[in-house]
């Protein structure tokens, strides 16, 4: 599922990109310059294109960034798509895209070939990390799942359809399960990272979507459901949803910045990314100016926009990348 913004006063309209945590972005931007608002005249001004697409968990940041970027160089057209982390590799590769939003590293044994045999170049550039939430039906009497459990419920060729065949604990309650489609990098993850899944592959008798808010739709409407998805959805639509903890050998642990963090959510805490064409960096103006801004102001970005923040290090391991494309 694909769509595109152009900046514009209105472009953020869905439910869970944080509306309203831009305007705070603008206000905290413009504080820290002393300034009531940006003013377009306060940079060299860049006119040009920057094309965006990639993971749907990441597509809120770069949207942020859209804006913000759009008040302060208004010459500058950017598009930001959501066709998946996998669809916006495709397209990054084929040279249509200039950022692609990325929810999982490049595969080295699949994708990163097909942008070398294109004579693409690029720079993987860390923005954010995530807690990727487990999430239920608000009513659902369940609280905690082991990575095991995480796994039978998931996997593909499960045959667990009710709650209660997992513990007997549990509610005598069908399941209904919202994954992300197979070109997002939240299902690879999931089924690649998260347990041993020697199929590599999620149970297919669900109801699929590279779009997040479909899933959060799903899961917040369907009594039993279960889903998953990057946590500033879960936080997003707290009140309509319930996000599971995890226990990864050590306790239940719950999703949240300071856990993702501190190594205690696991394995679910992971990295995102964005991946900028080095060429485009180098030849467009434009580009050059979006993504330098991106990460000049990633912090607030990323805070406002519902994600964790880089540590220190990994922020200047990220400053270091971008100073580095050639």
């Amino acid at each position: 599922m694909h769509q595109e913004n152009e900046v514009n006063a209105t472009s953020i309209r869905r439910a869970t990109a944080p509306a309203l945590a831009l305007a705070a972005l603008s206000l905290s931007l413009a504080a820290c310059g002393g300034e009531s608002e940006p003013k377009a005249g306060d940079a060299e001004q860049v006119t040009g294109s920057v094309a965006i697409d990639g993971s749907s968990t990441v597509y809120p940041m770069s949207i942020a960034a859209q804006e913000l970027v759009g008040e302060e160089q208004p010459g500058i057209k950017a598009t930001v798509g959501e066709s998946g982390t996998g669809g916006g590799f495709e397209k990054f590769c084929a040279g249509e895209t200039d950022i692609s939003d990325a929810s999982r590293p490049i595969k080295t044994d699949e994708e990163a070939p097909v942008c070398e045999k294109a004579g693409i170049k690029y720079t993987e550039l860390q923005v954010a990390t995530d807690a990727l939430t487990i999430a239920v039906h608000k009513d659902l009497a369940v609280d905690c799942l082991t990575v095991d459990q995480i796994s039978k419920l998931l996997i593909q060729g499960s045959k667990v359809t009710n709650w209660n065949q997992l513990d007997k604990s549990f509610p005598d309650q069908k399941i209904s399960f919202f994954i992300p489609g197979e070109d997002s990098g939240t299902y690879d993850y999931m089924a690649n990272d998260v347990f041993d899944n020697e199929s590599e592959k999620l149970r297919t008798d669900v109801e699929s979507s590279e779009n997040d808010n479909v899933l959060v739709q799903g899961v917040s409407g369907t009594k039993g459901a279960v889903g998953f998805f990057g946590y500033s959805y879960f936080e997003e639509n707290a009140e309509t949803l319930k996000a599971l903890e995890v226990d990864g050998g050590e306790g239940c642990v719950a999703p949240s910045a300071d856990t993702a963090r501190d190594g205690s959510y696991t394995p679910l805490a992971r990295p995102l990314f964005i991946y900028t064409n080095n060429a485009s960096y180098t030849d467009k103006p434009a580009v050059k100016a979006f993504t330098d801004f991106y990460i000049e102001n990633l912090e607030t970005i990323a805070e406002e926009s519902g994600f964790i923040a880089l540590s220190d290090e990994q922020y200047t391991a990220t400053k270091d990348a971008l100073a580095a494309i050639k």
